[in-house]
């Protein structure tokens, strides 16, 4: 598994090296924009609408708009101070809870965690005082300059961190409309769903749960692929000067050719038309 964070994380006096590898594979098909034209991939150009040319990645800055149109300049070399003066922390394990207190809404992604060099006791010590006490730890940790709100729990005999939002992040469920106050309900219609809840209920088993869209969506694309359905991009035409020179001779000769005279149109005359006999009565 790849690392993508390195560091180490504390609980009271005990220090753990660790490494964070994304627990999540991102699984979503990724379609692209073709002009129907000639099937070439569509580019997105960055352009600035005052200047009306494209900007280079090196001619952009960060900012943050405090009020409509008015904006804070923040210069690279101030975020990677600040950047580095909080990942040089170590990950403290700032208090335990019970996880059944935390709603699934706070969730957001998980990464396994790994003993770094000289790790392995202390991060055997960790799960097996996690299992038994069966609670969870809340840390803070700094990934992608970003500082999360974390949890670490132990998950099939493997440690694991959960990233989760900070309260300020989550919207309140009091300002989501229409929702109804009281519950008009009737006795015969809340048994009636409960007996069909408990008809429903089952274990959980994760292996059974599939994405029937993204299945189907692939067995699209490959009925096209096997089918030949296949497109490619036009070859943007290129002429060579030989060609471009070659034509303009061509064409120069085409236009200097003497005409032909014309010969004069011979014109029939026509025969004076008889006047028509009266027959005799």
């Amino acid at each position: 598994m790849h690392t993508i964070w390195k560091g180490s994380i504390s609980f009271g006096l005990v220090n753990i090296p660790i490494k964070l590898h994304a627990a999540i594979e991102d699984k979503d098909i990724k379609l692209r924009t073709l002009h129907k034209e000639c099937h070439s991939p569509i580019k997105y150009e960055k352009i600035c609408p005052v200047c009306e040319t494209e900007v280079k990645p090196e001619d952009i800055v960060k900012a943050y708009e405090y009020t409509k149109g008015k904006f804070v300049v923040l210069e690279d070399e101030d975020l990677k101070k600040l950047k580095q003066a909080n990942e040089d922390k170590a990950v403290e394990i700032i208090d335990f809870v019970k996880m059944a207190e935390i709603d699934p809404i706070y969730y957001d992604r998980s990464y396994y965690m790994s003993p770094g060099d000289g790790g392995g006791k202390a991060y055997s010590l960790l799960r097996k005082a996690l299992e038994d006490s069966e609670k969870v730890g809340l840390a803070k940790i700094i990934i992608r300059s970003k500082e999360q709100l974390a949890v670490v729990r132990v998950f099939e005999n493997t440690l694991i961190m959960e990233t989760i939002h900070f309260p300020d992040e989550v919207r309140k469920a009091g300002d989501v409309p229409n929702v109804p106050s009281e519950d008009k309900v009737t006795n015969k219609e809340l048994e009636t769903a409960i007996m069909l809840i408990d008809q429903l209920t089952t274990a959980f088993e994760p292996d059974k749960y599939t994405d029937e869209y993204r299945s189907a969506l692939l067995d699209l694309i490959e009925a096209k692929r096997t089918g030949k359905e296949v497109v490619t991009p036009a070859e943007k035409e290129t002429k060579s000067n030989v060609t471009d020179l070659m034509a303009a001779l061509q064409a120069s000769i085409d236009n200097t050719k003497p005409e032909k005279p014309k010969k004069p149109a011979v014109r029939k005359k026509r025969a004076a038309a008889r006047p028509k006999e009266k027959k005799e009565a």
